[in-house]
């Protein structure tokens, strides 16, 4: 860890956290920068990212807000992070799932890697079926 750094966050994380943001795509935040803007400048970017949030003074930017149709016609409010903060939330979320992920039961299904409730309603389905 770095002299003066309040978190262990390494810059390989931040820079394995860029590349599985970029992986997703999506489209630019309140900022409007995009991947191409982004990249111009990423060393320093990700240099400055990872120093704010080891340093424990990184702050997220507001969040564009898009209206997008629903089936019954109806429009729901989206919310789109900036670049940076999706990769601060990578960043996050590399370093907390794992360590949450194991305390959770096998039974666990929200919000998890790779699960999801049409996951839990087969495995109950099939339960269901085994033990009547």
């Amino acid at each position: 860890m770095d002299e003066g750094k309040s978190f262990q966050i390494s810059q390989e994380l931040v820079l394995a956290a860029y590349k599985r943001v970029k992986a997703n795509k999506g489209a630019g935040g309140v900022d409007g920068a995009y991947f191409d803007d982004y990249e111009k400048e990423m060393k320093n970017n990700l240099y400055k990212l990872w120093n704010r949030m080891s340093s424990g003074s990184y702050f997220p930017k507001a969040v564009k807000g898009v209206e997008i149709p629903k089936k019954n016609g109806k429009k729901r409010l989206l919310g789109i992070p900036t670049i940076e903060d999706r990769v601060a939330q990578m960043v996050t979320r590399m370093v907390f799932e794992p360590n949450v992920e194991k305390i959770f039961l096998d039974d666990s299904y929200g919000y998890r890697p790779n699960r999801s409730a049409i996951d839990e309603i087969r495995v109950t389905r099939e339960r269901c079926w085994k033990y009547g």
